[in-house]
């Protein structure tokens, strides 16, 4: 399977996201999710595979008032996202993760001194780890976090701020995404976006 269709365009900034577009995490993030959601009490119907990739690109936090809000629980949005993260890292230790080769390729051709930058929903912790298990960490020197900015995806903020950091236009550069809130806030920032495609079997994990 094709993933992405790589712009033949040239642009000021290249932006992307981690999780699903440049590191191939998703099945362990939705493996941390499904544990930390049956600690919390979740119902188990909640968070089904495509409900999760629809949600891709979200803070934690949102996620799981996404999840209160839909399935009438309270959870505690910090605690089951501290949980989660926690999670998340040790079957990272244990299990890694993989670049996704046609991404990674496209940054890495683009040369050492390329305007790259990453807008992830992931925590700095979290983000740091994956790139490093991915073997991925020294091609990005600029990483953008709920934890820098005041709303996350699908608001446009972290899009905006890496272009600013960047120092290029907002219009002026591209995003690649996987999922609907990066797209929505790419689009919402005024900028070109790239998907990465989603391999359909991951639909049917649980």
């Amino acid at each position: 399977m094709k993933r992405v269709h790589l712009p033949e365009k040239q642009y000021a900034g290249y932006i992307f996201d981690l999780d699903g577009t440049l590191v191939d995490s998703m099945p362990l993030h939705y493996k941390a999710w499904r544990m930390a959601l049956h600690k919390a009490g979740a119902p188990y119907e909640a968070f089904l595979p495509r409900e999760f990739y629809a949600c891709g690109g979200k803070s934690a936090c949102d996620v799981v008032k996404f999840i209160n809000s839909k399935y009438g629980v309270e959870m505690d949005a910090e605690a089951v996202s501290e949980d989660k993260r926690a999670i998340y890292l040790d079957l990272l230790a244990n299990e890694g993760v993989v670049p996704i080769v046609e991404t990674v390729d496209f940054v890495r051709s683009l040369g050492a001194n390329a305007p790259v930058a990453i807008a992830t929903g992931s925590m700095m912790a979290g983000a740091s780890m994956t790139l490093k298990s991915a073997g991925i960490d020294d091609l990005f020197s600029l990483v953008v976090t709920p934890e820098d900015v005041e709303h996350g995806k699908p608001a446009p903020d972290m899009f905006l701020l890496a272009a600013e950091k960047l120092g290029v236009k907002s219009a002026d550069c591209v995003v690649f995404e996987d999922a609907e809130p990066g797209i929505l806030a790419a689009n919402a920032a005024g900028m070109d976006c790239i998907v990465v495609e989603t391999p359909e079997e991951y639909f049917e994990q649980v």
